[in-house]
């Protein structure tokens, strides 16, 4: 299907949005407005060169990312939750938002970087075809929380370049606990799976830079190394063991979580290496690990990459 058409289906679906897989069904169009708050309009709160992103992200100029208001998640230790947990920010139409695009690419960033587009996704797609009819020619990434209806991602194909999904959960009761997500699994699982079919399950560089491809994110909590083992087992046994996993450790304690149970506390070092020795033993050969904010890779990625040492 010719892009503009796919544009106009998707905001077609503000009308009665199922961005999502919580279906609200409101018109946001009409100023209604469901979960996550967010009318039918785009709302930023900054855009910067990110050099802290995966090394084939940042590259040396930074990812060129774009943090937009809100989530449809709902996460209780959210670490970015001074963005995602509000609505307020710069108020965008997509020409203004296609002029950040450019903007990113003239300050030599290495791709343009929404930060969880979901709910926002019919007028980030119709600016990023603006953009790229203005000269728009670094990759797009599409940086979502994983909690996505995988017939929208379908309708993505031929539009995005490298997909950079969260794979929070691989527990359901985890992911209502502490994201009040239901399905959270199995749709970030189906829609994972269609990401791979799209880009397929390596990761394409030119110069140590990512041009297209696949990179999952997991975050290890604190007392859940059995929810980041299921995660690891549907991913080697439904997804790939090709794919880029991104095992992350800096979860910090955020105050509404400070009193919890579990999250009251960071990572210890036996928790991070029981999730990426369980990673090694599934056979997964591209793993980007993390102490503290510094990412390693392993030796199959460094023969390709120069970012790693």
């Amino acid at each position: 299907m010719e892009l503009g058409k796919k544009i106009s289906r998707l905001k077609e679906i503000l009308k009665d949005c199922t961005l999502c897989p919580r279906e609200c069904h409101v018109d946001r169009a009409a100023g209604e407005t469901g979960y996550c708050r967010l009318p039918a309009k785009i709302i930023m709160d900054c855009a910067l060169a990110h050099r802290g992103e995966e090394p084939p992200l940042s590259g040396i100029n930074g990812a060129g990312t774009i943090f937009l208001s809100s989530c449809n998640l709902g996460c209780i230790y959210c670490q970015n939750y001074q963005i995602s947990h509000c609505v307020e920010g710069q108020v965008l139409d997509p020409e203004q938002m296609a002029d950040v695009m450019l903007n990113l690419q003239k300050r030599q960033c290495h791709n343009v970087e929404p930060v969880t587009p979901t709910s926002q996704t019919p007028l980030i797609m119709e600016a990023l075809l603006m953009a790229r009819e203005q000269g728009l020619t670094i990759p797009f990434v599409y940086n979502c929380g994983g909690y996505e209806n995988p017939e929208i991602i379908r309708m993505l194909d031929g539009m995005v370049d490298i997909y950079l999904p969260d794979f929070k959960y691989g527990l359901e009761q985890d992911s209502v606990m502490f994201s009040s997500a239901p399905g959270y699994p199995h749709f970030a699982l189906n829609s994972i799976k269609e990401m791979v079919c799209q880009v397929g399950d390596k990761l394409e560089l030119k110069n140590g830079v990512a041009q297209r491809g696949v990179i999952i994110r997991h975050l290890v909590l604190p007392g859940r190394i059995k929810n980041s083992k299921e995660v690891l087992r549907l991913i080697r046994g439904e997804v790939s063991q090709n794919v880029f996993l991104s095992l992350m450790s800096q979860y910090t304690p955020i105050a509404k979580v400070r009193h919890h149970p579990d999250l009251h506390r960071r990572v210890t070092r036996s928790e991070y290496e029981q999730v990426t020795d369980y990673a090694l033993k599934l056979g997964f050969n591209n793993i980007f690990t993390q102490e503290v904010s510094d990412y390693q890779l392993t030796p199959d990625f460094e023969r390709e990459n120069p970012f790693g040492e």
